[in-house]
């Protein structure tokens, strides 16, 4: 029974914060802020921040769902491969994708705030596909909460 409210303590503290962060926080930043470029580097800590969150919450999920009673047997594989899924969106998306997409952000600002053409679009790809990772993620996220319900 305690492993079961872990679980789902777990799963809404790992959900909640990234629909929160990614759909509320972030775009608030960008609108409130004058400035775009410290609205991206708030944004930025705050989806790093939430990236290791991802991971802690997803591999305690994941540890915990071995213990009897922690889902119905019925659903355990099914919540075990949301959580997997979930888990490789954040792979992808920030531990992947974020390397490059910092590094362009970093040779703009040694070029003084002046974005290459060709840097500016593949920033604007790179970052959709992250984006797309946080939708994919956000989506599992619903269908995680609605298994363990």
């Amino acid at each position: 029974m305690l492993a079961a409210r872990v679980v789902l303590l777990l799963a809404v503290v790992w959900v909640g914060s990234m629909w929160t962060i990614g759909y509320l926080v972030a775009p608030t930043l960008f609108a409130t802020l004058a400035e775009s470029t410290l609205a991206g580097s708030i944004a930025g800590r705050l989806f790093r921040i939430e990236a290791w969150l991802a991971l802690v919450c997803g591999l305690l999920m994941l540890g915990l769902l071995r213990m009897p009673g922690a889902v119905p047997e019925e659903g355990r594989r099914w919540i075990r491969y949301i959580v997997l899924g979930m888990l490789a969106c954040t792979v992808l998306g920030y531990f992947a994708l974020n390397p490059f997409m910092a590094e362009l952000r970093e040779a703009a600002a040694a070029a003084g705030g002046t974005w290459e053409p060709d840097a500016r679009a593949r920033f604007g790809m790179l970052h959709g596909v992250s984006s797309l990772f946080y939708l994919v993620q956000s989506l599992l996220g619903v269908a995680l909460i609605w298994r363990l319900r």
